[in-house]
């Protein structure tokens, strides 16, 4: 199955009522939490060309958002959710490669990072380099934590001081960091006989 995956524009904003219901949807599958995502809210990723829509044809098949805090030291690529019936294909690696992609090409200094319960979004994760970590080395930007409202477990990461909660925290190095971590291996010299 061929799916086309780019950055959305704002001709995409017509996908923001389904992407809404589809994490309503999956909230009820999984039974755990889900933050929900109103239709305004992903209008404003869409506007800001923070976005990442998969379709089959014309048929919107997943969707992932990147958001930027903390003065643009993070970056969260959150959202990630995939029709039903095109799960199993390898479409959420492939949706997430690309907002990890978007995230270090628009901001190189900021360090990516996520939450989640599913197993899934874990090992994309892990095999995109994020790694678990405690909360604490996440952003502390009120407006990130506030996102989680909507989720049912909300409150345990309230009474918990946003220090833990069901939630796995993943972090990744920035664009600059991974730049930085490249061997510095000199040119060889060239033969002065050439």
């Amino acid at each position: 199955m061929e799916f086309k995956i780019y950055k959305a524009t704002e001709e995409d904003i017509k996908y923001a009522e389904e992407i809404s219901g589809l994490y309503v949807e999956s909230a009820k599958d999984r039974g755990t939490g889900i933050a929900q995502r109103s239709p305004e809210y992903l209008i404003k990723r869409f506007r800001a060309g923070n976005s990442i829509v998969a379709l089959q044809g014309e048929e919107l098949a997943g969707y992932c958002y990147i958001e930027v805090f903390s003065n643009e030291g993070y970056v969260s690529n959150s959202g990630l959710i995939v029709k039903p019936k095109f799960r199993g294909l390898g479409l959420a690696k492939a949706i997430k490669e690309q907002a990890v992609a978007l995230a270090r090409e628009k901001y190189p200094k900021a360090k990516l990072f996520g939450i989640t319960t599913s197993d899934v979004v874990m090992k994309i994760n892990s095999d995109l380099g994020y790694i678990p970590v405690s909360f604490k080395k996440l952003t502390d930007d009120d407006e990130f934590w506030l996102g989680c409202k909507s989720c049912a477990n909300y409150e345990i990461l309230e009474k918990n001081d946003r220090k833990l909660c069901l939630c796995t925290a993943m972090l990744a190095k920035s664009a600059e960091e991974l730049e930085n971590m490249k061997p510095n291996i000199p040119q060889a010299k060239r033969n002065e006989n050439e």
